[in-house]
């Protein structure tokens, strides 16, 4: 079953393939889409310095069929955020920290998104194209995982927790290395690549590749319309809000590492005996490592 993603989510998922000028009606609308569903669309056009044709072709590209169902479909969303429960402070939500902004309000507009980025990506992630990627892996003789930058913390932290419980899989961060491991792939094994934004050239090159060999390719992007996507057989999306200065970077990591750990445990739940057996066998390894009464168990 796939989840229904929020219309905010879906629209920041698709900024990136929209026009320039329909990428500004799109900010628009995120930033405050209570205020953007009691505009008219000369109204709104006029405030993203372009045309109501331009904003009709925004919400065709979304999938809306016209600027009415646009309004309505926004007043919703903003109606049930407030049902959730908002943060203290309205002005936090748009993740914009202005330049004279406090600590306090610092501290307020990341938590709150990023906590948000959570939340989205749980609520829009495809469950049953997540149970192939189980499946997938569960039965692959071998598990390559691609990721650089950023992303290359959710890659090294999904080889760790697959190693531990006795699979065969391997990180490949440097380009070179990781070309090279896609010759030893073979149909039954799994190639994973990471990309928050789904342009990386290296990640996108190694799937291509992987794919051509046989291999399962997996993409986990927060764009599904995007390079990495197009190069995989399954892909599994995030959800990330970006933050002022920080260009996603904490967020982008933290959903990702939640969609690993979702392909972890279900893995390691097709396999209790085994993958307890192996986790215990780990921190047995360990032990010598932790001082004296300390409850860390390898961590």
């Amino acid at each position: 079953m796939v989840n229904s993603p929020g219309l905010l989510v879906h629209i920041n998922a698709l900024l990136p393939s929209l026009s320039p000028a329909e990428q500004r009606v799109a900010r628009l609308v995120v930033s405050d889409p209570a205020d953007a569903a009691g505009h008219t669309i000369t109204d709104l056009a006029t405030a993203a310095e372009t045309s109501e044709a331009t904003v009709i072709r925004f919400c065709r590209s979304i999938g809306i069929a016209g600027y009415p169902q646009l309004r309505i479909r926004l007043a919703a969303e903003a109606a049930g955020a407030a049902g959730r429960g908002g943060p203290a402070d309205d002005r936090v939500a748009g993740g914009e920290i202005p330049p004279d902004a406090d600590l306090a309000r610092i501290v307020a507009t990341i938590s709150f998104n990023e906590a948000r980025s959570l939340e989205e990506t749980a609520a829009q992630l495809d469950v049953a194209a997540c149970e192939r990627v189980v499946a997938a892996v569960d039965g692959a003789g071998r598990i390559e995982i691609y990721g650089t930058g950023t992303s290359g913390c959710a890659a090294l932290d999904l080889q760790q927790k697959l190693h531990r419980i006795g699979r065969s899989v391997a990180y490949w961060p440097d380009p070179q290395a990781a070309l090279a491991s896609t010759a030893l792939l073979a149909e039954g094994d799994v190639a994973i690549g990471i990309s928050h934004s789904g342009a990386s050239a290296g990640v996108l090159d190694v799937l291509a590749q992987a794919r051509r060999r046989g291999a399962v390719t997996v993409a986990v992007t927060n764009f599904p319309r995007s390079p990495i996507a197009d190069a995989a057989d399954l892909v599994l999306t995030t959800a990330a809000r970006e933050t002022t200065y920080r260009a996603g970077a904490f967020a982008s990591r933290a959903v990702q590492l939640m969609v690993v750990d979702c392909i972890f445990v279900g893995v390691a739940v097709r396999n209790r005996k085994r993958a307890g057996q192996a986790l215990a066998a780990a921190d047995e390894a360990t032990a010598s490592l932790r001082a004296p009464g300390g409850r860390g168990k390898g961590r």
